[in-house]
């Protein structure tokens, strides 16, 4: 996969707000059995973050960006069935945005990570309240809380919600992620035990290995 040209095209498919264009680009993908690793992250997500630096920049509006990140969710909307596990582990995991965060592609990735090797996936999007984020949790038993934020301004609301999932279920595995992190990470992993972060879905995937390799 050449992927410069290929997440170049891509991101002008989501500038022009080319829907289909963006689609057959993934699906080429699909076809020509690229691993979900890197169309996610050599194309989708560096693409998103190409458009986010032109938002920053004001070179294009709040609007355009709507746009690209509705078709962006499309397409994994589409991909669901064709890269999904159809054998399920006795493994469990709920996967969430943090409070506040209204963006959900990044974690919807790990949601789909984690299904690829099998896992019973809860994906709860953007924007969880807190109290339900608990509740949730204490319903469906989850081996692993995944969490994300996009915006480093959420990071109040990422400790708060870790401090509240730890208060009620200290043993729990939480893993953290999202470019909100980029240079904070450590000082969450450090201040909150079983809690971990990756970077990207290289290593979230080769984590889900070794757990799976250790039982």
């Amino acid at each position: 996969m050449e992927q410069k040209s290929v997440h170049k095209r891509f991101l002008d498919g989501l500038l022009a707000g080319d829907r289909l264009a963006c689609s057959a680009i993934i699906n080429s993908l699909v076809k020509d059995k690229t691993r979900i690793n890197d169309i996610y992250e050599s194309v989708i997500k560096t693409a998103l973050y190409e458009l986010g630096e032109l938002w920053e920049r004001g070179e294009i509006s709040v609007a355009s960006e709507h746009m690209a990140s509705a078709i962006v969710e499309s397409i994994l909307n589409e991909l669901y069935s064709k890269i999904i596990s159809k054998s399920r582990i006795n493994n469990t995991v709920v996967a969430s945005s943090v409070e506040n965060e209204v963006h959900q592609i990044g974690i919807k990735m790990v949601a789909d990570i984690f299904e690829i090797h099998g896992w019973n996936v809860h994906f709860l999007g953007a924007n969880t309240p807190v109290n339900e984020l608990i509740k949730f949790i204490e319903i469906v038993n989850p081996k692993i809380v995944a969490l994300s934020i996009s915006i480093y301004f959420h990071i109040h609301s990422l400790e708060s919600m870790i401090e509240r999932i730890k208060t009620h279920f200290p043993d729990i595995l939480i893993i953290i992620g999202g470019q909100g992190l980029l240079h904070s990470q450590e000082d969450i992993t450090s201040k909150y035990p079983n809690t971990l972060y990756y970077p990207d879905l290289y290593k979230l995937e080769d984590f889900i290995s070794r757990l799976e390799n250790n039982g």
